[in-house]
């Protein structure tokens, strides 16, 4: 199969662990929600392995939303859009960048803020607490070419189109149809990352109420799959989500750790993933948490497993 593309750059995208994760789907989904959006990695990848018939994929950050719309509806012109970006940038790039978040932060704009997601420190989006985009530019980069960006974007668009819709607003009202025959995987702010001065996001994140919500798909029996906090070496982002939720949880290896690396040290990190009771319960080839040994498969268990498509 060919490779996934990545149109998004987007620091904390699931782009590398959306294997393991994959692993963790239903044989069957009909919808496929991830109104957390961002980079869309899982929605790509479940995409290219034919893991759900459609998709519905959302962010509180309609911008966002307008790249993945263009992406599903006119890639071509998003990709000439973003061109003539780049290219005006190479007599003062770090001038034009300027130029163009300050006219993002006015008027928005999908191709904008696509260039200063490719072009921003660590492709790692920064806001003010007024929401402006405030990150700085990579000045050692332009960014993704033009010839790169428009490949990715044909890519994607191809993946997905005619079966995905893309939609701004609340994580709530983008999965208030979600079925027991769907698949909501969320991605949220995490707590470890988006309260105090930390900037990563642009409003802040209602965990209180996210748990609620949890609770409210658990009464309607729709399937989810949660990526929340995890921890570095032996420190920990975030609280585990309250316990009466009955979620089963996993830790996913995310990798060595950029910043300990940076500072001399290896430590790895590891994600959570949080999987609805149905999911956990209907046979899923669970993958083996770094504190529990791996459960000996059934035979009916086995079979599905069978049944994923190789990551």
């Amino acid at each position: 199969m060919r490779a996934v593309p990545h149109p998004i750059p987007y620091q904390g995208s699931k782009r590398l662990l959306a294997p393991l994760i994959l692993e963790h789907f239903p044989t069957q989904v009909d919808t496929l929600y991830e109104p957390f959006v961002g980079s869309a990695a899982i929605s790509l990848a479940a995409a290219g392995r034919s893991l759900a018939a459609t998709f519905r994929i959302g962010d509180s950050l309609a911008p966002l939303v307008d790249i993945w719309k263009r992406i599903l509806t006119d890639p071509e012109t998003l990709a000439a859009d973003y061109a003539c970006l780049w290219g005006a940038q190479q007599a003062d790039p770090r001038a034009f960048y300027g130029e163009v978040r300050d006219a993002y932060n006015a008027d928005g704009g999908a191709a904008r803020l696509l260039y200063l997601l490719a072009r921003c420190v660590k492709n790692a989006v920064r806001f003010s607490n007024a929401g402006a985009f405030n990150q700085s530019p990579d000045n050692r980069r332009l960014g993704r070419t033009p010839a790169r960006m428009r490949r990715a974007l044909l890519a994607a668009h191809e993946l997905l189109r005619g079966r995905a819709q893309a939609v701004p607003g609340d994580y709530a009202d983008a999965i208030h149809d979600a079925t027991p025959d769907d698949l909501v995987y969320m991605d949220p702010p995490y707590q470890g990352t988006s309260g105090g001065g930390d900037s990563r996001y642009h409003r802040s994140f209602d965990r209180p109420r996210f748990v609620r919500d949890l609770g409210t798909l658990l009464d309607r029996g729709v399937p989810f799959l949660i990526s929340l906090d995890g921890r570095t070496g032996a420190k920990t982002y975030g609280p585990a989500l309250p316990a009466e939720l009955g979620l089963t949880r996993v830790e996913l290896h995310a990798g060595r750790s950029s910043q300990a690396t940076l500072s001399g040290r290896r430590t790895e990190t590891y994600e959570s993933l949080y999987m609805s009771p149905t999911l956990a319960t209907e046979g899923m080839s669970l993958r083996r948490s770094i504190h529990e040994a791996a459960p000996r498969l059934s035979g009916s268990r086995r079979r599905r497993r069978d049944m994923l498509p190789d990551v």
